[in-house]
């Protein structure tokens, strides 16, 4: 499973751009958490998109353009034409990351930054947010939606630990599994060959060549020496497969 079959399954629902939007930020506000890049506007996108699905679910059409706070206030307290689950929990949800995220634009006092454990919270809501969606509207094949919300509910890459300048894979297996992995925490920015053998130094350069020959050749990867290494669609349902059976041990 990789993002693009998600959003794929969401447009035989919604609307095009709706489908992209909602899958693309909540890509992104993993990725954030994954690299604590923090402050970027994936969060607010995210909810306004999912304000904007609720519109079209309610009247068939959304505004390009929500009042975001303003839709998600009044929805639960008027007669819509979607169900409680959606009207009541989900904008309560929707409305509290909202929140969350515009209001705490203030400074913080002491040593603690609250920006990480709020994104941590904003992606736990966005999974909840998406997974609840996908059940909704794909009501009638369920064991497709369980397949998709299990790709929903992928924790950020637990694997690899960020030094700064470098990344460790924590449970390696072979060095085409680690590749793969670190691949993976990466995704979707390509990267450098000089970066790759940083992070994997426990290894020797040739072995770490050889990797990259041995997934290249399996068309995991694509990418050169000089613009960086890229999962595949084909890799990316490889490197999560890596994960998944990692994070079971």
């Amino acid at each position: 499973m990789i993002p693009s079959e998600l959003i794929e399954k969401l447009k035989e629902f919604l609307p095009s751009e709706l489908a992209s939007d909602v899958v693309d930020n909540f890509v992104l506000i993993k990725s954030d958490l994954s690299t604590e890049t923090l402050e970027r506007s994936a969060p607010g996108k995210f909810i306004e998109t999912v304000v904007q699905i609720l519109q079209f679910l309610e009247h068939g059409k959304y505004d390009k353009n929500p009042k975001v706070d303003d839709y998600l206030k009044n929805l639960e307290s008027r007669s819509a034409n979607i169900p409680d689950d959606l009207r009541i929990t989900l904008a309560r949800v929707a409305r509290a990351s909202y929140t969350l995220r515009s209001k705490r634009s203030i400074a913080h006092k002491g040593e603690v930054n609250p920006n990480i454990y709020d994104l941590q919270h904003l992606f736990s809501s966005s999974q909840w947010m998406l997974s609840e969606l996908v059940r909704y509207l794909l009501v009638s094949d369920m064991s497709t939606a369980s397949k998709l919300i299990e790709f929903i509910q992928i924790p950020v890459n637990i694997l690899v630990e960020d030094f700064g300048d470098r990344r460790l894979v924590l449970k390696a297996g072979t060095a085409e599994e680690e590749l793969l992995t670190l691949l993976f925490h990466y995704f979707p920015s390509p990267v450098l060959f000089s970066q790759i053998k940083k992070d994997m130094n426990r290894r020797a350069n040739s072995t770490v060549s050889n990797a990259i020959r041995t997934i290249y050749r399996k068309r995991f990867i694509e990418g050169n020496i000089q613009q960086g290494y890229k999962l595949t669609s084909l890799g990316y349902k490889q490197s999560f497969e890596i994960l998944r059976s990692k994070t079971k041990t």
